[in-house]
């Protein structure tokens, strides 16, 4: 599953990897599950997208100084990824980083996402350990913490979107520092 959005990106949102109903059937990452529904409009209503998100791939959204990619790149049996396939996909993430050299904050959505984040960043995972809100700087980034943005943590609310305007509003006062 390739990544979306901006090249010149001073922020990369990290997923765990494509959904089985979600990117995996729709070609984009976030898109048709319910993961996308809360991450797009929060994207929106920080300024870094534009047009509308619809749920497929050919709505005319856009991401403004975002982009958006998974820790594992092809949906992993059963949905849930092997720590096997999550090591054998690091390198792309690695490279995906590599390659924003605008790059000033990451946002992890989830445990595994976000130690695979550090790990891609040479890393352990206690440099930082995943709480919702951590934050804390590895070498020119930022690396911001939140639970995935999953229908069940949203439905269960694990994360609200309170939550997430809380931590979108703290990655956007370090995009500006």
């Amino acid at each position: 599953m390739p990544s979306f959005g901006d090249p010149g990106a001073r922020l990369l949102v990290v997923g765990l990897a494509p959904g089985r109903r979600g990117a995996n059937r729709t070609g984009r990452v976030f898109t048709g599950d319910g993961s996308g529904v809360l991450l797009f409009a929060a994207l929106a209503r920080h300024g870094l997208s534009t047009g509308r998100y619809g749920g497929d791939a050919d709505d005319g959204l856009r991401l403004c100084g975002c982009m958006i990619t998974n820790a594992v790149r092809c949906l992993p049996p059963g949905n849930r990824p092997a720590a096997a396939e999550i090591a054998a996909c690091r390198g792309h993430l690695a490279a995906r980083i590599r390659a924003l050299p605008e790059l000033a904050a990451i946002l992890t959505l989830g445990r595994v996402a976000h130690d695979s984040t550090l790990r891609a960043l040479g890393a352990a995972p206690a440099a930082l350990p995943f709480a919702h809100g951590a934050e804390g700087r590895l070498g020119t980034v930022t690396v911001f913490a939140s639970y995935h943005c999953s229908r069940y943590n949203v439905n269960t609310r694990r994360l609200t979107p309170e939550m997430f305007d809380a931590l979108f509003l703290r990655i956007r006062d370090a995009l500006a520092g």
